[in-house]
């Protein structure tokens, strides 16, 4: 397979005129060429914090306060969770990953409610579709065993203390949000040490600093932190002390595009798109211990491939921040999974 166009090559995500050739699922060449395409070929996204779950109540709850929309056990989502059948999970979460493939998502880690049973739900809505559903079960340590890793609520919540142990042996991910609408949860998270922080919205100076000492990645859904009122993450401060990744969060509040999630992070920061491009691929690839994120020989082929002369993106003099700020689902061509070409 060659792929032709302007490349954003390389960790920098520099912009070449080029082709990519890939072979069994791998990169094995990104060469400079001169083309006559006006494709822009960026690597695929990772959305790293989803509740997908939350597809069969898409913009319920409104002028409900976050814990009266999802805090466990009886916050609004978890009610309509059990309220639900199988086979209505199962075709709501599936039609959100089909969203998630048409806006350029080839991966995603999932925070999933239900237990094991949640995550075979999950498994089972995934089942044909080239992106790999990354299960970070709940509930019981069963989840764990099913799933890809263990996402815990939050350290106020309860003491994940075994579940963390059990990640640890089981050579599994475990991930807790902490900070999202309070400050009092951070330190307990932390104690946890954790593989990576979700939200960390309402962090002070010492919480970040002990982020950056023990290299904790963070993931940010900064939309998702809008709508529920809970203030914004400290993004900036964050991407100079540790890996950020961008997620989307709850399929409640939020579409599931990382399009949009890149944009709102772009506009309502001073990062460069570089660095938002970054967090929208590698630093979630890396989080699921995948071998992409960038467009460099011998990576997981997984590429986003934009239609630069589509009515939103012809004329663009900076391909870089055209993806970033200004790219849709209406702009994608193809994308790319290594499964589509073993």
């Amino acid at each position: 397979m060659i792929v032709e166009g302007t490349v954003l090559r390389g960790p920098g995500y520099e912009p070449v005129e080029g082709r990519v050739v890939c072979e069994d699922g791998r990169i094995e060449a990104v060469e400079e060429a001169s083309t006559t395409s006006d494709r822009i070929i960026a690597p695929a996204f990772v959305n790293a914090h989803t509740h997908i779950g939350d597809s069969i109540a898409k913009e319920a709850g409104r002028g409900l306060t976050l814990e009266e929309l999802v805090a466990p056990p009886d916050g609004l989502k978890h009610r309509l969770l059990r309220e639900s059948d199988r086979e209505e999970m199962v075709a709501a979460i599936r039609k959100s990953i089909r969203f998630m493939r048409s806006g350029g998502v080839t991966g995603f880690l999932d925070f999933r409610e239900g237990g094991a049973d949640g995550v075979s739900v999950l498994r089972e809505a995934a089942e044909g579709l080239p992106v790999d559903a990354f299960a970070m079960g709940r509930d019981e340590l069963a989840a764990l065993e099913a799933g890809d890793g263990y996402g815990a609520s939050g350290a106020a919540d309860a003491d994940f203390t075994e579940e963390r142990e059990a990640a640890r042996e089981a050579g599994k991910p475990f991930g807790i949000h902490a900070g999202e609408n309070r400050t009092d949860d951070i330190v307990p998270a932390l104690d946890l040490e954790p593989d990576y922080l979700v939200h960390m919205v309402n962090a002070g100076p010492d919480h970040l600093d002990r982020v950056e000492r023990e290299e904790i990645p963070v993931v940010v859904c900064p939309r998702a932190n809008l709508v529920t009122d809970v203030g914004l993450p400290p993004i900036e401060e964050l991407a100079e002390r540790t890996t950020v990744a961008l997620g989307t969060d709850n399929v409640m509040l939020n579409s599931p595009s990382m399009f949009r999630e890149m944009e709102f992070a772009a506009k309502l920061t001073g990062l460069e798109a570089p660095t938002i491009l970054e967090m929208a691929t590698r630093a979630g690839a890396e989080l699921m211990g995948l071998d992409a994120g960038t467009i460099e020989e011998g990576r997981e082929a997984r590429l986003l491939v934009l239609d630069g002369d589509s009515d939103n993106l012809s004329g663009v003099r900076d391909p870089i921040r055209a993806v970033v700020r200004r790219a849709g689902t209406d702009d994608v061509l193809d994308v790319v999974h290594p499964a589509q070409h073993n």
